[in-house]
């Protein structure tokens, strides 16, 4: 889940996967699978870092096989 910010304020938390599109109309208004919109204060590059870092740290470091 990442972290984002409402226009009132109030940080909430997201299911990155639930996220379907990010447009800039100037606000970043977020619209999920469900089709729900959800409006914040990140810029859409924002968004797409914080989901690209929670990926990166949810996979954890890499595997290492040895075949023997």
């Amino acid at each position: 889940m990442i972290s984002l910010t409402k226009f009132q304020g109030k940080e909430f938390y997201i299911n990155s996967d639930l996220i379907e599109s990010i447009e800039e109309t100037p606000d970043t208004m977020i619209t999920l699978i469900t089709g729900k919109k959800i409006t914040v204060k990140e810029t859409a590059d924002e968004v797409v870092e914080k989901v690209i870092e929670f990926r990166k740290e949810a996979a954890g470091p890499p595997r290492v096989i040895c075949k023997q």
